[in-house]
């Protein structure tokens, strides 16, 4: 096994005992951080990160969200954010002992109500990567508009590869196919994404619907832990006066940006990414 590689992908139990994939890094003994995908993802987008983390000296479990990976998809294609904030507080509530949380997009929205509304998960600090109490529509439209745009799926990885490119043009290292093969499934002679296609319905109702952004607001400040938001310096999801309304309204909450980086931060630029996140974890942990 390589050095980086994941001890081997663990099962934890979503609300209602739904299954949950994870993979796991560092030492058991090692205080609990929590990496949780956005929306369209899976557990290897923190591939890289993960092992990184851990030899920070923190035990990193990364789990599929419900829908999305190996596991378990709603059996009446409910995706309602609430859902995930609860599977986000029973994992809280499993590992026994204060995570910090790092939310990528639906991640960080799961991980803000299951910190901050009742019944609150007993978290260390919350890392949101590009979200905040309210996106900016266009940039959420874009993403939504790439997920529906082939429902019929590839005729290769590389065919899937070379869509991915085309839809982030910023990133100069070109898409290794067998990474890839992680965040899709086979179906039939095809290759579609690895997640649930009525997840779209659910990300489209909740766009920016009336009070949410209050809500998000009003959990940020009752979490009341060390909240960091890591903004991708050319995201069109979370631009620059919305993350700066978002810290002016939570008091223990700042940003940083991450140069260079898009909304897909961590996959942009991983390596910055990390840099960003080392001297909250220094001084939380």
């Amino acid at each position: 096994m390589r050095a980086d590689a994941p001890s081997g992908p663990m099962n934890f139990a979503g609300r209602d005992g739904a299954p949950l994939t994870a993979d796991t890094w560092g030492d058991a003994s090692s205080p609990p951080l929590v990496l949780l995908h956005g929306g369209g993802q899976t557990r290897h987008a923190w591939g890289r990160t993960g092992p990184r983390l851990a030899a920070l000296g923190w035990r990193v479990i990364a789990p599929d969200l419900r829908g999305h990976g190996t596991s378990a998809w709603s059996a009446d294609g409910d995706y309602d954010l609430d859902l995930f904030a609860d599977d986000v507080r029973t994992l809280v509530t499993a590992l026994g002992d204060r995570p910090l949380l790092v939310g990528a997009s639906l991640g960080g929205l799961s991980s803000l109500l299951a910190a901050g509304e009742s019944p609150r998960a007993a978290v260390r600090a919350l890392v949101l990567v590009d979200v905040a109490h309210r996106p900016d529509p266009r940039g959420v439209r874009r993403i939504i508009a790439f997920m529906r745009r082939r429902p019929d799926g590839f005729a290769s990885v590389e065919e899937a590869a070379a869509a991915v490119s085309a839809y982030l043009p910023r990133r100069t290292k070109a898409y290794d196919p067998e990474g890839l093969r992680n965040n899709l499934r086979r179906h039939d002679d095809r290759w579609v994404w690895h997640w649930d296609p009525r997840l779209l319905d659910s990300f489209e109702d909740r766009m920016d619907p009336p009070g949410m952004a209050e809500r998000l607001l009003d959990a940020a400040r009752h979490a009341d832990v060390p909240t960091l938001l890591v903004r991708g310096g050319l995201s069109d999801v979370v631009r620059e006066d919305i993350a700066e309304e978002f810290c002016a309204e939570v008091p223990h909450a700042r940003y940083v940006d991450v140069v260079d980086a898009g909304h897909m931060v961590v996959g942009d630029r991983n390596e910055l990414f990390i840099d960003a996140l080392i001297p909250f974890l220094r001084h939380v942990g």
